[in-house]
C-alpha cells in the first residue's frame, strides 16, 4: 500500500531501494517497464467497450491520480519522517499527515525517536538473566596508576533522525565506543580513592558531557540522557588486599579523630588556665600598685599635717603605732598609784595559756 512506512534503514552500505516494499535488487526500477506492465493490466481489467483512446485516457488519468495520492504518509507521535529523493536525504518531517513525491521519486523512513536506548559497557546480560563481566571493557587505569573495575550503562535517544540514519554507519557500536573512551578519559584523570567514594556522581556527569561533545562533533543525531555508574571496585585479584588497606585507613582515621578530640579538650582548658593566671597576675599587679600609690598619697598627706602641727601629729602617730602593736597581744595594766604595802598579783598561768575570746583578768591587789 502507498501508506506504508519504509522505516528501519540505518545506513551501513544499504540504500532505500533495498528496504522499500517496491524495491528491487539495489537499483531503481525501469519506468518504461512499469508503464508497459500497467497497460497490459489495464487491457485485462477494462471492459471491451473501453478499448478506445478515450478509455485509455480515463484509465491513465485514474492511475496518475492514484499514483499521486500514494505520496501521502503519516508520521506517528514517537517518530520522525526522513524523506529520501532517489535515495538522498532531502527533508525531515514532523508527526502528522505529510506528503512526498510518489514512489519511486521519493520514499520516507520513520524511525522512532522517543524510545530510550540502552548501551551497557563492561558487562553483558545472559539469556538466563545472569550478568557476565567483560574485563577488556571494564578494567581501567586511574590517575594514580591503579586499576579499577568499572561497569556502567548509557541511555540515549535519537535527536535528529536524518543525521542518525546517514552520518553514522553503526549508531549502537558508535555510542558504545564513545562511552568507553569518555569513561576511560574521566577515570584516568582522578585517583582511585576518590572514584570509589564520593566521585561517582561527578564521573557520571563528566562522562555524559564528554560523550555528547564527541557525538555532536560526529553529527550523529544522538542525545545522551543519562550515564549510570553501576560498579566501581578494585579488580577481583586484589580486592582482599584492598579491603585490608581500607580497614587500616579506617583505623588511622579513627585514631586521628580520637587524638583530635583529646586535643580539642585539653588545649582549650590549658588556654583557659593560662588566661586565668594572667588575669590573677594582672589583678595582683593592679592591687599592689594601687596600695603603693595609696601609701604614698597617705604619707604625703601625713607629711603635710606634720609640717602644720608637729607635736599633735607626733602624738597621734605614737598612739596609732601603739594601737597596732598592742592591739593583738595580752596586756596587764598595773596601777602604780596603789597604796603602800600592796603587792601586784600577776596570774602567770592564765597569761601563758592560749588566748581565747575572753579577755585575760586584770591584775588584782593582794594585802599583806
Amino acid at each position: 500500500m502507498p501508506w506504508s512506512n519504509n522505516s528501519g534503514w540505518q545506513g551501513g552500505g544499504r540504500g532505500p531501494w533495498s528496504q522499500g516494499p517496491r524495491g528491487g535488487g539495489g537499483q531503481p526500477p525501469d519506468l518504461e517497464d512499469l508503464v508497459r506492465r500497467g497497460q497490459d493490466r489495464l487491457r485485462r481489467i477494462l471492459p471491451p467497450e473501453w478499448g478506445g483512446k478515450r478509455g485509455y485516457a480515463l484509465a491513465a488519468i485514474a492511475l496518475i491520480l492514484v499514483w499521486l495520492g500514494s505520496g501521502f504518509y503519516r508520521v506517528q507521535p514517537d517518530e520522525q519522517g526522513v524523506v529520501l529523493r532517489f535515495g538522498a536525504w532531502v527533508n525531515t518531517t514532523r508527526p502528522g499527515l505529510n506528503y512526498h513525491l510518489p514512489y519511486p521519486i521519493e520514499t520516507v523512513l520513520t524511525p522512532r525517536v522517543t524510545r530510550v536506548n540502552r548501551t551497557s559497557v563492561g558487562f553483558r546480560h545472559g539469556a538466563d538473566g545472569s550478568v557476565r563481566d567483560v574485563p577488556r571493557e571494564s578494567l581501567m587505569l586511574t590517575g594514580n596508576q591503579d586499576i579499577v573495575d568499572i561497569n556502567f550503562t548509557v541511555f540515549w535517544v535519537i535527536k535528529n533522525a536524518g543525521n542518525y540514519l546517514f552520518n553514522v554507519q553503526d549508531p549502537k557500536a558508535t555510542v558504545k565506543a564513545v562511552a568507553e573512551s569518555a569513561m576511560r578519559e574521566t577515570i584516568g584523570e582522578n585517583p582511585l580513592q576518590w572514584i570509589l567514594t564520593e566521585g561517582r556522581s561527578v564521573i557520571e556527569q563528566r562522562t555524559r558531557q564528554s560523550m555528547q561533545k564527541i557525538l555532536d562533533s560526529y553529527h550523529a543525531g544522538i542525545e545522551i540522557t543519562q550515564v549510570n555508574l553501576l560498579k566501581a571496585d578494585p579488580p577481583n585479584q586484589v580486592i582482599a588486599a584492598f579491603r585490608d588497606v581500607q580497614a587500616a585507613k579506617t583505623d588511622r582515621d579513627r585514631e586521628r579523630n580520637e587524638a583530635e578530640a583529646y586535643r580539642n579538650d585539653v588545649v582549650p582548658r590549658a588556654h583557659g588556665d593560662a588566661d586565668r593566671v594572667l588575669q590573677q597576675a594582672e589583678a595582683y599587679k593592679q592591687k599592689v600598685v594601687a596600695e603603693a600609690q595609696g601609701e604614698a598619697a597617705r604619707f604625703l598627706a601625713l607629711d603635710a599635717q606634720y609640717r602644720a602641727a608637729k607635736s599633735i601629729t607626733e602624738k597621734r602617730l605614737y598612739l596609732e603605732t601603739m594601737e597596732k602593736v598592742l592591739g593583738s597581744v595580752n596586756k596587764v595594766i598595773i596601777d602604780q598609784k596603789g597604796g603602800p604595802g600592796v603587792v601586784p598579783y600577776l596570774p602567770l598561768p592564765t597569761l601563758a595559756a592560749p588566748s581565747d575570746k575572753t579577755s585575760p583578768p586584770a591584775a588584782g591587789k593582794a594585802g599583806r
